[in-house]
């Protein structure tokens, strides 16, 4: 298995799902998928092959990396890697039978990938002209088809499941994945018959589902039909095209969000190719994880929406809206012409108007906030009143303190206030009282304290016992340990000589065990031994203590240069402090006995004593070179 691990690197892996950036040290950062924060607590070690979040405390090699973000088994994981590199897999009692012993996501995905193939050469049929002619019309010739994967399902009952039936795939697996249904002969049949395909791929390429577009007036289903949520494939968690924009939406920071298929190839083919769109639901919290992990919640970084601009397409707008505070990144909005979707706008005035239409966008705090103005008469007092209290929340939630005030002083000149002041003042109250009770400013109208400020939700505790960095000791031995993980060279033969003891975290004593039964620093320098930290981390004796290894082999060092004069320093303090303790120790022992003890007993404490300071102030004279 180290081969399969080894194959795929674990950068390459995790920059699948989020952006990465320069840690410094050889490492890499970005947001942690398996928790919401606002700065980047993830780390990635290629050198090592390990990640680590020190946030959340998630951690471990590419196996546990795919197992925990894509909800695989082992033995699935193994498979989806070695499929990546190239390897063949053997399996024992039986032999190898490819199939039939592959996880069920591992066959629902190769399920969906013959599908995605099988439609695709479908396009080119007599009977799917319609469908060639549907995509003309919206502009879109063969090498835009091709280069999205769209196709064709035939018309008839089981095309699809008897081509899937000859690949190997059981009745049983093409039901589990969504591409066939059950008839009221209990035979399964096509789900999708006679309809315009897209296929739907996750962050990493793969097929996990289609959507399928209405082609014929006798065809009574919905005008767009999707793959029910499966084993794979679930409409919250996925948007269309982020296989082809993550890249450009990582360099850019920008990610556009339209409302279709046909929306996301036009602007793509406009150029706008961090284009991105839903799946048959709105646009939510699920949605947002996977932009903030490729945008890093950089303040720099801007989503924007396209809408229509009819009543539909600001409702939608302003449900955006309601989620803007998720992002660091600013939020705006692009209402296209006549009620125009960028597809329709690209047919209309080509490209350029596409690429325009983005480029006119409106920060969507000025258009919530027109947009709840317009709602009230400002020809009277009351009006006017009404529709501060409904526009101010929306500028206190404003997060820069400079931007919510210039909003405020724009709110007063839309209503028509003289006394600006009067509406900053009031959009200043609002915003404190949110911060005073932890809500949002909107939830915020008045300051009735039914729960105190303080009733908010404590830091999850770390789990094993507490270390304490502020202590000397504990730094430097965390200092040594991570050394000895990293760099293993530099702190070789002398760490291999230390004790137990000369550790005061029981978490540390525990390291310090695993890297001993591992076989030590001496023998994986000696031997060259790659997987080193795969064997301290097997050693250890639970989840807890396997993330702490993990979290020190990610950490970075605590020195600019990292060499044997750095090494020796961590040796000698951690050295140094465990014979303080000793002679302490005897020290104490010493005046426990008294002048009535065996003189023999007595000699040999003060014996002792005599040697462990003479060993001190070796180790304080001449550093290393004492142990």
């Amino acid at each position: 298995m180290k081969a399969v691990r080894d194959a795929v690197p674990i950068d390459a892996v995790v920059s699948e799902y989020l952006q990465l950036r320069n840690a410094g040290g050889g490492n890499l950062k970005g947001l942690c998928p398996f928790h919401d924060e606002k700065s980047p607590s993830f780390q990635v070690s290629p050198a090592k092959g390990l990640f680590y979040c020190f946030g959340c405390q998630e951690g471990g090699d590419t196996v546990d990396f795919i197992m925990k973000i894509d909800h695989l088994s082992f033995a699935e994981t193994i498979e989806r890697l070695a499929s990546q590199a190239g390897i063949t897999l053997r399996y024992e009692e039986g032999g190898y039978t490819p199939g039939r012993q592959q996880g069920e996501r591992i066959r629902l995905v190769e399920a969906h990938k013959i599908a995605a193939r099988f439609y695709a050469d479908q396009l080119s049929s007599p009977e799917a002209e319609i469908g060639r002619k549907f995509l003309a019309g919206r502009g879109f010739d063969q090498a835009a088809a091709e280069h999205f994967g769209v196709g064709y399902s035939p018309a008839g009952w089981d095309h699809l499941t008897r081509f899937l039936r000859g690949k190997g795939f059981s009745d049983k697996e093409l039901l589990l994945s969504g591409l066939a249904q059950d008839s009221r002969s209990g035979k399964p049949i096509d789900r999708f018959r006679g309809r315009l395909m897209w296929p739907i791929r996750d962050i990493t390429g793969e097929v996990i589902g289609f959507g399928a577009r209405k082609l014929r007036d006798d065809d009574n289903g919905p005008k767009y039909l999707n793959t029910p949520e499966t084993a794979i494939y679930k409409k919250s968690h996925v948007l269309y095209g982020i296989d082809l924009a993550k890249k450009d939406i990582a360099k850019s920071n920008r990610a556009v969000v339209v409302e279709g298929y046909t929306d996301v190839m036009a602007c793509h083919l406009a150029g706008v190719t961090t284009a991105i769109a839903t799946c048959g639901t709105a646009f939510a919290g699920d949605h947002i994880k996977i932009l903030r992990r490729l945008l890093m919640d950089n303040a720099a970084s801007e989503v924007v929406f396209t809408f229509d601009g009819d009543a539909a397409g600001q409702k939608a707008a302003l449900r955006a809206f309601e989620d803007d505070q998720k992002f660091a990144a600013e939020t705006s909005i692009a209402i296209t012409p006549g009620g125009m979707d960028p597809c329709d706008l690209r047919l209309a005035e080509g490209d350029a108007a596409v690429a325009a239409l983005v480029e006119s966008r409106t920060p969507l705090f000025a258009f919530a906030i027109r947009q709840v103005v317009a709602r009230h008469n400002l020809d009277t007092a009351e009006g006017r009143a009404a529709a501060l209290e409904a526009a101010a929340p929306i500028v206190a939630n404003i997060k820069n303190s400079a931007i919510q005030h210039e909003y405020a002083v724009q709110l007063a000149g839309m209503l028509g206030i003289l006394d600006s002041q009067f509406v900053v003042r009031r959009v200043g109250q609002l915003a404190r009282w949110a911060r005073e009770r932890g809500q949002r400013p909107d939830q915020a109208r008045s300051p009735q304290r039914t729960a105190p400020a303080t009733a908010q939700a404590a830091p999850q505790a770390r789990p094993g016992p507490a270390l304490n960095l502020r202590s000397p000791a504990q730094l430097t031995e965390r200092e040594l340990l991570k050394l000895a993980l990293q760099h293993p060279a530099l702190v070789a033969p002398a760490f291999d000589a230390y004790g137990e003891d000369e550790f005061t975290a029981a978490p540390y004593v525990l390291v310090r065990r695993a890297i001993e039964q591992a076989g030590g620093v001496t023998q994986a320098v000696t031997q060259a031994d790659a997987g080193y930290l795969a064997k301290v981390r097997d050693a250890a004796p639970d989840d807890t203590v396997r993330s702490l290894v993990t979290e020190l082999a990610v950490e970075a060092v605590r020195a600019k240069t990292v060499d044997e004069a750095y090494a020796g320093v961590q040796l000698v303090q951690v050295r140094l402090r465990a014979v303080e303790r000793r002679v302490q120790d005897v020290q104490a022992s010493m005046v426990r006995l008294g002048s009535q003890a065996d003189p023999d007993h007595l000699a040999a404490v003060a014996n002792e004593l005599w040697v462990l300071e003479q060993y001190g102030r070796a180790l304080k004279d001449r550093g290393a070179a004492a142990l």
